[in-house]
């Protein structure tokens, strides 16, 4: 199983984790970012570099997180999604959202 994004990336968006991928999976949304589970080789490389903790082993997912299984499949294919293998600033007001819980409905796909 591959690695997965989960909720505390919505609206931060930090991309420290990128540059350590060595298989470049992440795509890049407007306010988060997942994980192509058919390029993430499970090297876990990633995971300490989120400032959130965001990344999880997609085998050790709880429920809450479950859902994102799905998500970070789904929008690896979105052809609106874009690789991104560089880092970037956060998101302008990624303080503000940084350890606020239930974001799943900010979730911008476009």
């Amino acid at each position: 199983m591959s690695f997965i994004v989960t909720e505390p990336c919505i609206q931060c968006k930090y991309t420290d984790c990128v540059e350590v991928c060595p298989m470049n999976c992440f795509v890049e949304g407007p306010n988060f970012l997942a994980i192509d589970p058919d390029g993430c080789i499970d090297c876990s490389m990633c995971v300490s570099e989120c400032p959130v903790n965001a990344i999880v082993n997609a085998a050790e997912a709880d429920a809450s997180q479950q859902p994102y299984i799905a998500l970070n499949a789904e929008l690896a294919r979105d052809l609106k999604w874009k690789p991104i293998t560089r880092r970037k600033s956060p998101l302008p007001e990624h303080e503000k959202w940084r350890g606020v819980k239930d974001k799943r409905e900010l979730l911008l796909e476009e």
